[in-house]
């Protein structure tokens, strides 16, 4: 039986992003009223790239993430985490596959975050979860018995939104010595500039190879948020 070329990322990518759900009520902070929903001073992003429900889809180019480098290595990637802007944090693991350009594995194994360089949002995108991933609607209603109306959709719970965040992390590969890389992770929702109009991740190896070139993968930014009967 011929093994699914995701099998490895999706197992380990799997585990992190069912944390996600948890954490989508338990890190929403009250926010003054002054402060808009995307002031970095108050705002909590959970994040998928490659991984979780973003894989539900028809789409079988949305996981894992692949870039690709100069010489035609890929690297597959998926994963989950959060970020908290107010302290520069990030929480984030998964799994990635390097591979040759004829597609052979030259390494797989895990990696890690060890700190955020920046995140430059490009806004919210109102209803996009239930427009995108008809899954998550059909799932409240089974909880709730009904279908809930498109203001209590909008109004409870996190938020799409688009954002380039740039994140430290440690390769932990199943063989050899970690490595150190920096990871672009794109999101192309809200006001997206020119240059990164599609979803996808960039990683640049310490001492090795920098894949900058998004050649697949789906990637999302859920803005955390109070529900619309907290204070």
């Amino acid at each position: 039986m011929k093994l699914d070329r995701r099998a490895p990322i999706a197992v380990i990518a799997m585990i992190a992003a069912l944390a996600i759900p948890l954490q989508l009520g338990a890190q929403d902070q009250p926010q003054a009223k002054e402060q808009s929903p995307l002031s970095t001073a108050a705002t909590n992003y959970n994040f998928l790239i490659g991984s979780g429900f973003l894989c539900g889809t028809d789409d079988s180019t949305a996981c894992p993430a692949v870039a690709r480098a100069a010489n035609e290595e890929t690297i597959e990637i998926g994963g989950a985490g959060t970020l908290g802007l107010a302290n520069k944090s990030v929480t984030a693991a998964g799994a990635f596959i390097e591979r040759t350009p004829t597609g052979e594995i030259v390494n797989t194994g895990v990696w890690t975050a060890t700190g955020l360089v920046s995140f430059e949002p490009y806004g919210v995108a109102p209803g996009a979860l239930q427009l995108d991933y008809p899954r998550l609607r059909m799932s409240g209603a089974l909880r709730t018995g009904k279908m809930p109306g498109p203001m209590t959709a909008m109004m409870a719970g996190p938020m799409a939104a688009g954002g380039l965040a740039t994140v430290r992390i440690r390769l932990l590969p199943d063989a050899g010595s970690p490595r150190d890389a920096l990871m672009q992770v794109n999101c192309a929702k809200g006001k997206v500039p020119a240059g990164e109009q599609r979803d996808g991740v960039r990683l640049t190896i310490s001492g090795g190879l920098e894949f900058d070139e998004e050649i697949s993968g789906r990637a999302l930014f859920l803005l955390q948020r109070p529900g619309p009967n907290s204070p």
